[in-house]
């Protein structure tokens, strides 16, 4: 005969029995529900709560404490959980209709209530997110230097002028979409990039609403176009692509539109730096009337015995330096996506120097008291007037791709720095993978062909072997 206990509210009842199905297994049975409510309604429902029979009692979970071996503590969480059911089922039921009250009903509430996932509501589809919003993801979730994330989202506003002229040219719902654009798309924004400038010219109040919502310039400054050179369109196109091959390699999108685009390689002259002694001359110039340019001049000299990218040498810190050995990881590297590697340095006495000289000037903590990389390259141009490093170097034009014959007070930069120990250490050391460990250059970089100075020596030394 089965126990029964009521539990009462307004008038309706919960009674309880154990089920005589007891599971030979686990020796539990179902606790059985039936829902009273005077003459109105008498409904029965499985809980979907299971206890030993020694742990039910008076039509109630009794937790049996006495029996060895009983699981006291499930049997305190099962007492737990029926109670809050039946208090959930008055509830409910107080707060429905009496016509609306079947065993159905019944049942849906004791499912509900044990087995909420079923009936959790599915969320709505996040709305697509656009090409903007996707490549604004593809920064904050990827660890780009600074300089890295400004030529990105100079891409990102080229592309932006591309979706606006066709929109105003051809299609007003033209939508640069990740997951519908084609090769026909990017073969088409190459074109548009590399003829911007005389599309604006031809389309002068176009570009006027172009530039104004989407100007070329990052931060303030003069928002101009320029020509383009083949390079230039090359780095930036490849920009692009690496952005769509980090959504497609993180599910964001399943297309590949650049499937079967031909891509040109970026063509280089050959590279020009200053020589040991001419270095030196800069080293050793009396720059005491003009303690900032002095600055400058010392960070530049340093610059030559470490040669790494200017980027990288605005982050170096004391903490960079162990035992006299300069250690940093290339960020450039990182940023293309390229093998993770360090450059190791060891510091001439010279650079040594100049880091002791300068130790504590800089208030974030860095190695010299820097300037933006922009008034550093004016600082250098500077610096080579005053010194008279000002012989003529033969330059390509990166937008004509002609060469040029420049002085290099005119041109010199930070770069020339990178170039100046590259250039002069590939001098003596055979192999490049030496100086690469130094500068940062991954394990066969194409970029050493272009530091070998063939001079006409090393031309017949060249021949004579092969006699």
């Amino acid at each position: 005969m089965h126990q029964f206990n009521q539990n009462s509210f307004k008038m309706a009842t919960i009674y309880k029995s154990l089920s005589k199905r007891i599971n030979r297994v686990t020796g539990m049975a179902e606790v059985m529900l039936v829902l009273k409510h005077s003459s109105s309604y008498f409904l029965r429902a499985k809980s979907g709560i299971f206890v030993t029979p020694d742990n039910f009692k008076d039509g109630d979970i009794k937790v049996n404490r006495r029996k060895v071996g009983n699981d006291t503590e499930y049997h305190q969480r099962m007492k737990e959980k029926m109670d809050a059911l039946c208090a959930h089922i008055i509830t409910t039921a107080t707060a429905t209709p009496i016509e609306e009250i079947t065993t159905d009903w019944l049942r849906l509430v004791v499912d509900k209530y044990m087995n909420p996932a079923k009936y959790a509501e599915v969320p709505e589809e996040e709305p697509k997110k656009t090409f903007y919003e996707l490549a604004e993801e593809y920064i904050t979730k990827n660890d780009f230097s600074e300089s890295h994330v400004r030529t990105i989202k100079v891409m990102i506003r080229e592309v932006a002028r591309y979706e606006g002229f066709r929109r105003e040219t051809e299609n007003p719902d033209y939508t640069f979409d990740v997951d519908t654009i084609t090769r026909d798309d990017i073969e088409g924004f190459i074109d548009f990039y590399r003829n911007e400038k005389a599309l604006s010219e031809e389309y002068p109040k176009v570009w006027i609403r172009l530039m104004k919502r989407f100007p070329t310039a990052i931060g303030k400054g003069q928002s101009v176009l320029h020509e383009r050179g083949a390079n230039t369109i090359n780095k930036t196109v490849k920009r692009l692509k690496a952005l769509l091959r980090w959504l497609k390699e993180n599910e964001k999108t399943s297309n590949n539109p650049f499937e079967g685009v031909k891509m040109s390689s970026e063509q280089y002259g050959q590279p020009y730096y200053i020589s040991v002694e001419e270095r030196n001359k800069i080293a050793d110039y009396d720059f005491s009337d003009n303690k900032a340019l002095e600055r400058q001049r010392d960070i530049f000299i340093f610059h030559c015995f470490v040669g790494c990218r200017v980027s990288d040498l605005m982050r170096l810190t004391a903490d960079n330096i162990t035992d006299g050995i300069l250690v940093y990881a290339p960020h450039k590297t990182k940023d293309e996506g390229q093998q993770t590697l360090q450059a190791r340095v060891p510091l001439h006495p010279t650079a040594l120097a100049l880091v002791e000289k300068y130790k504590g000037a800089d208030k974030a903590g860095r190695l010299f008291p820097f300037i933006s990389p922009q008034k550093y390259n004016d600082a250098i141009k500077e610096i080579f007037t005053v010194v008279g490093i000002t012989r003529k170097v033969v330059v390509r034009n990166g937008t004509t791709g002609e060469n040029e014959v420049r002085p290099l007070n005119e041109i010199a930069s930070s770069h020339l720095a990178r170039r100046t120990f590259v250039g002069n250490a590939y001098l003596l050391v055979n192999d490049p993978n030496i100086i690469g460990k130094m500068s940062g250059h991954v394990e066969g970089s194409k970029a050493f062909a272009r530091y070998r100075n063939i001079e006409d020596s090393t031309l017949a030394a060249v021949i004579n072997k092969l006699g």
